[in-house]
This record gives C-alpha cells, structure tokens and sequence, in this order.
C-alpha cells in the first residue's frame, strides 16, 4: 500500500466530518408557518361567525302572538299582549274606538290606518295587539269573515328602565 492510498479514508463520512452538514431548505419551516397561520386564521374566522350568529339571535325581536282567546276591555293588564273582541263604536283617522259588554278601549292602527278605511263603524272584529298606559297598539285585525289585517309590530318601544315607572317619567 501506497502512502497516498494510506492518506485517503475509506468512509466518506469521515471526510465529510469536518465540513458543515448541510443546511435544510429554508421553505419548509415557511410552510409549516403559513400552514399555523392559515389554521389559526380559520378559527378565529369559524369563532367570530358563531359569535356573531349568537348575538344575532339573541338582539333579534321575538316573534309576538298574543292570546287567541279574547280578554274582556275592563280586564287588559298594561304592558301585555291581548286579544280583544267587540264592535268599532267610532273612528278617527288612523284610531277607534272597539266596545264590548264590559267597556271601551282606544285602538291605535299607526301609519297602516293613515288614510285607508281599516274598519267601519258598528263592524264587529277582533283587535291583537300590546295594551300599553290605556291604549292598544293593534298588530293584527281580524274580521268577522276570518280576514286578517296585519298592520304591524305591537306596540311602540319597550320601556327604557325605571324612570318610567316614576310619575313624570312615562307613565301618566
């Protein structure tokens, strides 16, 4: 054996000891990255969807249905969904006057009842709606004949807290 044969190793490896192993592409902890990112991102999109879904549901006004069966005028309770039935006794404009064997009752129509002939005098109806400090605010009309007339949401806005409760502060 030669000296120069002596001076070569034999295992590749240990020739390349001394060198710097070699280095890992650099796009593949990128990938890893925006693949982390990506999924995050996603999540965070999924959890504000569903938060905003829930909210969504929960500031959305309920569906009102007052009670089928009628309530007699003197009985209404304020601030609450009735049925009543009886004859318009008058009207004015987008107001009447409905009447049964135990009293009389204001019935507000709102801007359905502007300018049109809802109801006639002496027509015997039904009235839905939010009886609210004397007055009830009508949602639906129904007729003798089974016709409906809806002309709205029920009532006006809900009371604001307990100010309205004090004398001067909402309620006469």
């Amino acid at each position: 054996m030669s000296t120069l044969d002596q001076n070569v190793p034999d295992n590749h490896h240990e020739a390349e000891a001394g060198k710097p192993p070699h280095p890992k592409p650099p796009h593949g902890h990128r990938s890893r990255r925006l693949a982390a990112f990506g999924i995050a991102a996603f999540a965070i999109l999924a959890l504000g969807a569903a938060a905003g879904a829930g909210a969504m549901k929960l500031t959305r006004p309920s569906m009102e249905l007052a009670p089928m069966t009628p309530v007699a005028i003197s009985a209404m309770p304020d601030w609450s969904l009735v049925t009543v039935k009886g004859k318009v006794a008058e009207v004015f404009g987008n107001k009447f006057i409905v009447q049964d064997d135990s009293g009389r009752a204001l019935v507000e129509t709102g801007p359905a009842g502007e300018g049109s002939k809802l109801v006639g005098v002496n027509e015997a109806i039904s009235v839905q709606g939010r009886f609210e400090r004397g007055v009830l605010h009508a949602s639906f009309i129904v007729r003798q004949d089974g016709s409906v007339e809806a002309l709205g949401p029920a009532g006006g806005p809900p009371r604001h807290g307990p100010l309205d409760d004090l004398p001067g502060h909402g309620k006469p």
